[in-house]
């Protein structure tokens, strides 16, 4: 089926703000604006010029009080604390942000323990919590991880040591019996603040612990700036994709310029390295070329994880490790190329019309989410990937396609009884299931999505303003740069173009098409990428030169220094 486009396009005139330099911007920014709903001044304005200063007290947090007082009498008593986050960058981003920060405040040592990917999987485990006892913590404080955790807080409960837990998923039924809970989203928190990821809510601990240091003349007095770890903050927060929104806005607004110039020799070694350094970073070089090399790490658990780049302080040492970290990354990639590639292999003929579902022994466990997303792409249908393990077990991961709406995990809980676990979000998700019921899984799995297709919806793509290529432009692109940053919640603008003339285009390593467009005169042209292109969209560029219209995001290319102005393509079509 082929996406509808529609437009979000708003007539109304946006009231630009009296502290907007010369008074005007292009007339593509105001309409940008109004399509998203920002019309009045006071609301441009907080949009443009988010202030620190009107961040939300982290005592609207239920169980901050609590947690502050737990964690300040562990300081005084010189109780061993542990850190015990989850292994993917939110966790580990709020585990740097948390631990730089105690230490930083006066905290002689701080533990840390997050378990392994592959090894130990995702969760709160007691048998981490044993050990953790026999090391003599007494003081557990989770990050982004355990608000469903009850056995594993239980044992801690009867080994004596306190849980603080911090987290920002949904509970499932009882909560943990922890000493106390921080998350936004336990149910009965009222603090607003339930658009926070795991390092945000870590942050807004440490932004407590910070003054109530301040307020106690028992506990020590520094000048230390929380500034120092919005870098981290703002990496955990956009690769969790959560909402852009509010604290989550004015923080990421102001962590890019923080991370641009980053004291953390990991992280500026890293920057160096994939040529990120010397301009200023938007959000998606952050989600999408900086973030995935770390994420590698936890992926293919080759040694180095992705807190030795956050934690490690010795430039030469770090600079050894990044060198190690885009190796580990290309393997990787290798993997990932072969797996989607056997994956397409074994789905040809693949008899069921609305998902497929596939699994090899020859898949990593670290990348099968990633094979999932590729096949969402090239099917435009859900995707179950798994890999199969020596003992007969498959675990994998299932993404749905961008724009379509469903739910995985109603998928997933149709065959409940025949899976050994399962869960996630409605878009990407988890599941382990014996080889044995794979069959009657698939067969559950094609009467929920037959169910679905009886009532199915269109596949829309909604875009922001309509626009011709002379439009384009470097002071267009500055503008549009304040406008961010942009993410979940505020998504990079989406901007539809008419009739425009392909002119070349150009095979890319990876499967990626470079194309040159010119506009009807035959007066501009412009540069535009099409990265992984479906069946469908290849089909559509068979005729070139051509005419066609385009869905695409404006963004900076950086080449052999120079700075020129590209179109990213979303979707294209034939014009007719």
């Amino acid at each position: 089926m082929n996406p509808l486009w529609k437009s979000r396009e708003s007539e109304m005139e946006v009231q630009t703000p009296s502290n907007v330099e010369g008074g005007q911007w292009p007339s593509m920014i105001g309409k940008i604006l109004a399509a998203r709903g920002f019309v009045e001044s006071d609301k441009v304005e907080k949009l443009l010029f988010p202030k620190l200063g009107d961040l939300k007290d982290p005592l609207l947090l239920k169980g901050m009080a609590q947690a502050l007082e737990r964690i300040g009498q562990a300081h005084i008593n010189k109780e061993k604390i542990c850190i015990y986050a989850d292994f993917d960058l939110d966790g580990t981003s709020g585990l740097a942000l948390l631990k730089k920060g105690m230490l930083a405040l006066g905290f002689p040592e701080v533990l840390h323990y997050q378990p392994k990917r592959l090894s130990e999987g995702y969760g709160f485990h007691a048998s981490a919590v044993e050990e953790l006892h026999k090391q003599g913590v007494s003081l557990i404080i989770t990050v982004d991880v355990g608000i469903t955790a009850n056995a594993a807080v239980a044992r801690a409960n009867e080994l004596g040591i306190d849980v603080i837990l911090t987290d920002h998923h949904l509970p499932a039924g009882e909560l943990p019996p922890a000493f106390v809970i921080v998350n936004p989203n336990q149910g009965t928190c009222d603090s607003g603040l339930g658009y926070l990821c795991g390092a945000g809510v870590a942050f807004y601990l440490l932004r407590g612990l910070k003054r109530y240091f301040q307020d106690h003349p028992q506990l020590p007095k520094n000048n230390w700036d929380l500034k120092e770890v919005l870098d981290y903050f703002t990496i955990g927060t956009l690769t969790d994709m959560v909402p852009l929104v509010d604290d989550n806005r004015v923080l990421v607004k102001h962590g890019l310029l923080k991370l641009a110039e980053t004291k953390s020799a990991g992280l500026k070694a890293l920057l160096e390295e994939l040529d990120l350094t010397g301009r200023p970073l938007t959000s998606q070089d952050v989600a999408i070329r900086f973030a995935p090399k770390l994420n590698a790490l936890s992926r293919m658990e080759s040694g180095i994880l992705p807190i030795d780049i956050f934690l490690i302080e010795d430039k030469a040492q770090a600079k050894s490790m990044v060198g190690q970290v885009l190796k580990n990354n290309s393997t990787r990639v290798q993997l990932q190329s072969d797996a989607e590639a056997e994956a397409q292999e074994l789905l040809k003929g693949w008899p069921h019309k609305d998902f497929v579902f596939v699994a090899s022994k020859n898949f990593h466990r670290g990348v099968v989410g990633l094979i999932a997303t590729k096949l969402t792409q090239v099917y435009n249908k859900p995707a179950f990937v798994g890999s199969v393990g020596d003992d007969g077990m498959i675990v994998g991961s299932a993404r749905l396609p961008q724009g379509q709406e469903a739910c995985l995990v109603e998928a997933m809980g149709s065959a409940e009884k025949l899976l050994n676990r399962f869960g996630g979000h409605s878009a990407a998700a988890g599941f382990e299931v014996a080889e044995f019921n794979v069959p009657s899984f698939i067969g559950s799995l094609d009467q929920h999505f037959s169910e679905l297709r009886e009532k199915p919806k269109p596949l829309e793509i909604y875009y922001d303003v309509e626009a011709a290529l002379p439009e384009v432009s470097a002071g267009l692109m500055k503008w549009y740069d304040f406008v961010g940053p942009f993410g979940t919640g505020f998504t990079t603008p989406l901007i539809h173009f008419t009739n425009v003339q392909v002119i070349s285009k150009r095979d890319l390593k990876g499967g990626h098409l470079r194309l040159k467009l010119v506009d009807q005169d035959g007066q501009h042209s412009t540069e535009a990428l099409l990265f992984t292109p479906t069946p469908r969209q290849i089909e559509s560029l068979s005729v070139v030169p051509g005419y066609y219209h385009i869905l695409g995001e404006l963004q900076w290319n950086y080449f052999a220094g120079q700075k020129t102005v590209q179109i990213l393509i979303r979707d294209i079509k034939v014009a007719t």
